[in-house]
């Protein structure tokens, strides 16, 4: 607690001691420019000048004053319209009426050595009476400037404590957006996070995906920077390069014009100071590089500095953003007449001033400027200076407590930070049309033309307006771009292009390649059965189950259905033949039947022979249900047919079967057994098999019959439009009855092979069901693994194989008999009593 009170007691001391303390300039004073007094008085720090020579730092000697050169046309208007409105208040009888204003304006020559001593400057004042006492306090109400982000940044971090109260016209940079850190800082001018946005919209509306970016090594172009290529990257923009240089580093600006020359990006985003900007564009003119369509920022666009022959064939087509233009009314004329006779400290009849302790010679360089005013109306910033003015005017006009009587309180003590208070509410118009006011951060609100460098016909140059970007307006219309008035690069009409690869068509997707941006892709076709419809697809779509994608892969088209129909060859070929057996059966039953009462025809019972010739011809038009569209019912009734046509077939092969093993069992003596397998016997045989083969085929069909199925597992770019069997059990159950008893036929017509006879049937009726059971057994393996329409073909042709292999080896042999051999076709040739010849 001692501790505590001792270290109190320890700095009320010492600030006492302070106080007490005699003011006293270390050092020569640094003058202003320009200057005025008045009750009020408002300082100002602009780079009238552009280089700064430096003094000889020997120490040997006193270091001589800094010199500066190189007169900036844009900040000497700055200083123009700040007195301008100035003066312009002075007169106004409502605001500050009886309240003058002074300025004192300082002249950074670009240089931040020079900055820091003219903000020095600024917070003393230029001379102490003797015995003057140090009290900490500043006579500057608010300070207008500075131009740079940078400068700003040091600007606002001295004056920041004192919470003087710093207003820039063209500080942009974001990171001056921070309260916290600068408490005190406003600006008539936007953001740069709106800047910085802008032009990543701009690039996105004309479909560049790359550019190359520069910007200077300094707080405004690095902070902008940033903020246009995280911007870019959300857009889907990549950047081929981005680099950056200061205006005291020319080997960084020689590698920045090589990286430019040398790069495939004929777009260039050029977020560069003033200053900078003028080093490269000499770079650009001397090494005539050429084509490139730069896209540029308000630090530099609208600057006529820049615009010479020479610059013009290298920048002509330029896009940029710019503060707005507005034309303030009188200014023009202030500048070539007003200014000269009343804001001016020299003429050109004065030799000395300040008691001949500043050289009125440094103000020769102006004099050139006395009768130019052709840059006025292009000058963006001047209504920011004006603006900032006001704004300064208007809050002391609060504070001081000013009354529509002209009488304002004088006598009051304003103190710095009250300004700063004061100048976050204010809210006014000025008198083109403008309101004035500052957002939470101390910036007023984003409003930009887009301009392009012309020239007219008569070959002067102009910044052409083509859109515009105003952060007050809903965001659907903020930002409005007018391409046809565009001029590009080089002069040309038509909009160049700037990708790392070209648009990817229809049909195929971008592939990015390895280690490159994202912008740098192959484009890769897409797969069958994908389609993209859209350039620069980055993925292709899966089409929807019954469609496909056509050749060029840029639509779903409907699967080819594809199934056994009757125009195709394959089809016609199996209905010749379908409809050949049907005709061969039908010639052998007309023979048959015009041959009824021989006795070749009446063996082995007639009856039978008729209907196995039926069920055959059955058989060969069955085979016709499985050509065409499978419909509900053609899917029932194929297999349905297949499997009672068959049964009936080979019931009566099993019928004949039986009937010639009874036929000879019936000749051993005491034998009565074809009395039990007579006509009416063999009938109901036939009748018994066919039913149970009928029973089957009702409970499938009941159960769960074939259907229509379109199968899209087998070919996928095709659909096969087959029978389901519904149940499979139903199936296998119809073939394997087919197969039971075109197996017992075979085992009894291959025991009754042996039975003598001149014409033993069993011996043909063998090798026919040999046929039938190879080509069904060949079929199952053939069924199940052939593709499509080609399954349906396999069956067919089992079918009509089978039939012609009973048509042939049964009733081949009696044909030929009854043709080409009448004389055997006797009873007793075929008892086996015929004579034979004796030698």
């Amino acid at each position: 607690m001692i501790f505590f009170l001792y270290t109190l007691l320890l700095f009320h001391h010492l600030n006492t001691q302070a106080e007490n303390t005699v003011c006293q300039m270390i050092g020569d004073p640094k003058y202003p420019l320009f200057s005025k007094n008045g009750d009020i008085t408002i300082g100002a720090i602009f780079a009238v000048h552009g280089k700064e020579i430096l003094p000889s730092f020997e120490f040997i000697q006193k270091p001589q004053r800094l010199s500066c050169s190189s007169v900036t046309l844009r900040d000497f208007r700055l200083a123009q319209i700040m007195i301008f409105a100035i003066e312009e208040i002075n007169r106004n009888k409502t605001l500050l009426p009886n309240v003058s204003i002074g300025y004192r304006i300082y002249d950074t020559c670009g240089s931040r050595l020079s900055s820091m001593s003219a903000t020095m400057a600024l917070l003393n004042d230029e001379e102490f009476a003797a015995g003057d006492k140090c009290n900490g306090h500043t006579h500057i109400h608010a300070i207008i400037g500075e131009t740079e982000s940078s400068a700003t940044v040091i600007l606002s971090r001295t004056t920041g404590p004192f919470k003087i109260p710093v207003i820039s016209h063209s500080a942009s940079c974001e990171c001056l957006s921070n309260r916290k850190d600068y408490p005190s800082f406003f600006r008539t001018i936007a953001s740069d996070y709106h800047q910085g946005r802008v032009l990543a919209l701009i690039v996105k509306h004309f479909g560049w995906t790359w550019v190359g970016a520069v910007n200077s090594d300094n707080d405004y172009g690095n902070n902008g920077m940033a903020i246009f290529l995280n911007t870019a990257k959300k857009e889907g923009i990549c950047i081929e390069y981005s680099i950056k240089f200061y205006r005291t580093e020319p080997e960084k600006l020689q590698k920045v014009v090589n990286t430019m020359k040398k790069g495939t990006a004929k777009v260039i985003v050029a977020f560069v100071s003033f200053l900078e900007m003028g080093l490269l564009i000499e770079q650009l003119s001397i090494q005539n590089i050429t084509g490139l369509q730069i896209i540029g920022v308000e630090g530099w666009i609208t600057s006529k500095n820049y615009i010479t022959p020479n610059s013009f064939h290298v920048m002509r087509g330029s896009l940029g953003i710019a503060l707005r233009k507005i034309n303030i009314e009188g200014f023009s004329d202030y500048v070539i007449k007003s200014f000269w006779d009343t804001a001016f400290p020299c003429s050109q009849n004065d030799v000395n001033y300040f008691q001949d302790e500043l050289n009125c010679s440094r103000y020769q360089d102006l004099l050139v400027l006395r009768n130019y005013n052709e840059d006025v109306p292009e000058h963006r910033y001047s209504s920011n200076v004006y603006k900032a003015v006001y704004a300064v005017a208007y809050a002391l006009h609060s504070l001081l407590k000013c009354k529509e009587q002209y009488i304002c309180a004088k006598a009051l003590t304003i103190k710095p930070h009250q300004v700063v208070e004061s100048i976050k509410n204010v809210n006014f118009t000025v008198k083109f049309g403008d309101r004035v006011w500052f957002d939470s951060t101390g910036a007023a609100v984003a409003q930009y033309e887009v301009v392009n460098w012309q020239q007219d016909s008569d070959g002067s140059f102009q910044f052409k307006a083509v859109g515009y970007y105003d952060a007050s307006l809903p965001p659907d219309q903020r930002f409005v771009l007018n391409t046809e008035n565009i001029i590009w690069a080089g002069g040309q009409l038509q909009k160049p292009r700037s990708v790392c690869s070209e648009s990817c068509s229809t049909g195929t997707r971008k592939a990015g390649q390895r280690g490159r941006p994202v912008c740098c892709y192959d484009c890769i076709p897409c797969a069958d059965g994908e389609i993209s419809n859209e350039t620069d697809s980055n993925n292709c779509m899966q089409c929807p189950g019954e469609f496909w994608s056509n050749a060029e892969k840029n639509k779903c088209v409907l699967k080819t259905v594809e199934f056994l129909s009757f125009t195709e060859v394959m089809g016609i070929v199996l209905v010749f033949f379908s409809l050949f057996g049907v005709g061969i059966t039908v010639l052998v039953t007309v023979l048959f039947y015009s041959k009824k009462d021989t006795p070749i025809v009446k063996a082995n019972n007639s009856e039978l022979s008729f209907l196995l010739l039926f069920s055959l011809t059955l058989c060969f038009l069955c085979s016709l249900t499985f050509i065409g569209r499978p419909t509900e019912w053609s899917c029932m009734l194929r297999h349905t047919a297949f499997g009672i046509t068959f049964v009936l077939c080979i019931s009566c092969v099993l019928g004949k079967t039986l009937v010639v093993l009874m036929a000879f069992k019936a000749t051993l003596p005491g034998s009565n057994v074809m009395k039990w397998f007579g006509p009416v016997q063999q009938r109901l045989s036939v009748l018994a098999f066919t039913l149970i083969q009928v029973l089957i085929c009702v409970l499938w069909l009941t159960i769960s019959p074939p259907f229509p199925y379109k199968n899209m597992k087998y070919y996928k770019e095709k659909i096969i439009l087959e029978c389901s069997l519904g149940s499979i059990v139903g199936f296998w159950a119809v073939l394997g009855y087919i197969g039971l008893l075109a197996l017992l036929c075979f085992i009894l017509a291959f025991l009754a092979r042996t039975l003598p006879d001149n014409f033993n049937e069993a011996k043909f009726i063998t090798f026919s069901m040999l046929i039938f059971c190879a080509v069904w057994i060949t079929f199952i393996p053939a069924y199940v693994s052939s593709p499509g329409k080609f399954t349906v073909a396999v069956e067919i042709f089992a079918i009509l194989a089978s039939s012609f292999g009973l048509l042939f080896c049964i009733f081949a042999p009696k044909c030929c008999i009854i043709l080409f051999k009448p004389e055997q076709n006797t009873k007793q040739h075929l008892m086996g009593k015929t004579q034979t010849k004796s030698y």
